[in-house]
């Protein structure tokens, strides 16, 4: 079992569902950067409801007459939503095939553009999401938490679709680290995310509970706003702290791999007391070679709107690659589980 990361605003009281209807969940992908409608590499924005990614990527291929492996896409979404996203087919020297034979009633094609560069995992600049959060047990403090997120933000958690069902993925993570093989290259993947996920955490929720998260700690490691630039700074001098007081700097937390930390001093002990707790995760995250990264503490949604009735909730907003929508909402409320059956109507429960 996960631990219960700590929350920014204390654990919420009110009650309710999200993803009740695919409508309440409406991600749209944003690759930041535009298409030159020529080259080998052929990119289809694609909208579905109820369908997952790698459902789609294997129509895709079939579609195209290529092996699975030659569809890629810039990350999965999930099933049980609206969802806009691009995939990628190297096609050099071939005709653009007629993808509207994937079309279903939940798969829609939006556009077929040419490029001349692959699509990468993660080669997006974010998402808009437009979320709906129904049968509130209350709207009781749900004002104070959407202004304070609006200005201050929310712990840049990752989210629990990266650990697992009840974490398997961190149990599977120290088998295989333990020697177990695991032949599906994507399941080792997910593994390593998980455990290096679970570590990073950790450190942000210990800071959270130890009221250090907009405090600088000498030698912490400062990630320039709107960058994936950071460096350390082991005295912390009034214009450092000034710059974090205005959000022009952002504290981090590790994302752990091989080599020295970039922390340093009182920052770097504190954040070694803690991935020190899972030895197995560590010993097996530097094995794998990662590179030691940063990620910043805090997330704070862009574009942040949101439209409160007697017993639901609109929120609307824009998230960086990588960050997790699930992170807003366990601010907002306390999440009713809603189990699926993909052949049946939704049924209810709660955790």
């Amino acid at each position: 079992m996960l631990p219960e990361f700590e929350y920014l605003y204390g654990k919420p009281s009110v009650t309710g569902f999200i993803k009740q209807e695919a409508a309440d969940f409406v991600v749209i992908e944003d690759l930041g950067f535009e298409l030159t409608g020529e080259g080998e590499h052929i990119f289809i924005s694609i909208r579905k409801e109820g369908e997952n990614t790698q459902y789609v990527a294997r129509a895709l291929a079939k579609a195209a007459g290529v092996a699975d492996k030659h569809v890629s896409y810039a990350g999965l979404k999930d099933r049980h939503a609206i969802t806009e996203q691009w995939f990628g087919i190297h096609m050099p020297g071939k005709e653009t095939p007629d993808f509207s034979v994937v079309e279903t009633d939940q798969i829609k094609v939006l556009k077929v553009v040419r490029h001349n560069k692959k699509l990468r995992t993660g080669a997006l600049k974010g998402n808009q999401f437009t979320l709906k959060l129904t049968d509130l047990s209350s709207t009781d403090g749900l004002l104070e938490r959407l202004e304070n997120i609006k200005t201050t933000g929310v712990p840049n958690y990752f989210g629990e679709q990266r650990f697992g069902r009840n974490g398997s993925n961190i149990t599977y993570a120290k088998e295989m680290f333990a020697g177990k093989k695991i032949r599906d290259r994507n399941k080792r993947s997910f593994y390593i995310s998980a455990a290096r996920s679970l570590l990073f955490n950790r450190v942000v929720s210990d800071r959270i509970s130890q009221d250090k998260w907009q405090t600088a700690m000498p030698g912490d490691c400062f990630i320039l706003q709107g960058s994936n630039s950071f460096f350390a700074e082991e005295t912390l001098s009034d214009d450092i702290v000034e710059r974090v007081a205005q959000g022009a700097l952002q504290l981090s937390a590790p994302l752990v791999g091989k080599g020295n930390s970039s922390a340093m001093s009182d920052a770097l002990a504190f954040e070694q007391s803690i991935v020190e707790e899972y030895p197995e995760l560590l010993e097996g995250l530097i094995a794998a070679g990662l590179r030691q990264e940063r990620k910043a503490l805090l997330l704070r949604p862009q574009n942040f709107s949101y439209e409160l009735a007697d017993n639901s909730l609109t929120v609307s907003f824009y998230l960086p690659s990588g960050c997790f929508a699930t992170s807003v909402v366990r601010e907002l409320i306390e999440e009713k589980v809603v189990i699926r059956h993909f052949d049946q109507e939704p049924k209810s429960g709660t955790l």
